[in-house]
């Protein structure tokens, strides 16, 4: 999987209104009293952003060096204090604790082994304080396997243009998107075109519980698409919520 480019565009294709609805659903299961907050795969840190703006001490962590090198700009920017570490979320150490751990977007489906997941849980368990709470989303299996077979999208703008094309991964319940950006050269009547391979895989509900009870985990919840209620076996997006 590529970052080289995609960080670049990231914040053109996604709906700012997703991270609206992330960071509602954060506010709305955390405990009042939670102050400090990691935000794991915090990519081009629009989630970090709005959970800082609310009042959080934000942290930020990024595997791709463009992710954070973008992320850090956009705060400097604006004169907003979020360290943003440039690690890999299955085996980092900070050395600190959190009151919460959050990994949106469905950023765990990019570890394609169960022990990728174990890993990273026993990491968030390690870095959370006592009663701290981990919130994280991923890909229902109906969405890998059925939404995005043979999916096909794009879009076009004077400035982007963006071919998305998803086929069935070598895992089960996996999916492989490829993803074409057409970019207009600065005052050029030409277009130069970037290519990006990215993999996701899900498992069942029950494998994250037993992965989560395996890292300490517990009163482990989960919600689909960003309610609170219980998923059904057309839920896209599941979301968890797991204490310490």
């Amino acid at each position: 999987m590529s970052y080289e480019f995609f960080p670049v565009v990231y914040d053109e294709l996604m709906d700012g209104e997703l991270y609206d609805a992330w960071a509602e659903f954060a506010l709305s299961h955390l405990p009042e009293e939670t102050h400090s907050l990691l935000d794991l795969a915090s990519g081009t840190g629009e989630f970090s952003l709005r959970m800082a703006l609310a009042g959080l001490q934000v942290s930020g962590l990024d595997l791709a060096p463009e992710m954070v090198r973008v992320s850090r700009e956009k705060f400097a920017q604006i004169d907003l204090e979020i360290p943003v570490v440039q690690a890999d979320m299955t085996h980092f150490d900070l050395k600190q604790e959190f009151d919460a751990v959050t990994c949106f977007c469905d950023s765990l489906n990019y570890l394609e082994t169960e022990e990728a997941v174990r890993a990273s849980f026993q990491n968030v368990y390690k870095h959370l304080k006592k009663d701290g709470t981990f919130l994280f989303d991923v890909h229902s299996i109906y969405k890998v396997d059925q939404v995005f077979a043979n999916y096909s999208y794009g879009e076009g703008d004077p400035y982007i243009s963006t071919i998305w094309n998803s086929f069935p991964g070598e895992h089960l319940h996996s999916v492989e998107h490829e993803l074409s950006f057409f970019i207009q050269e600065d005052e050029k009547d030409c277009y130069i075109r970037k290519d990006e391979l990215h993999k996701e895989r899900t498992f069942p509900i029950s494998t994250y519980k037993k992965f989560l009870l395996e890292a300490n985990f517990c009163d482990i919840q989960v919600f689909g698409d960003f309610s609170d209620e219980s998923p059904n076996e057309k839920t896209e997006r599941l979301f968890f919520k797991a204490k310490k």
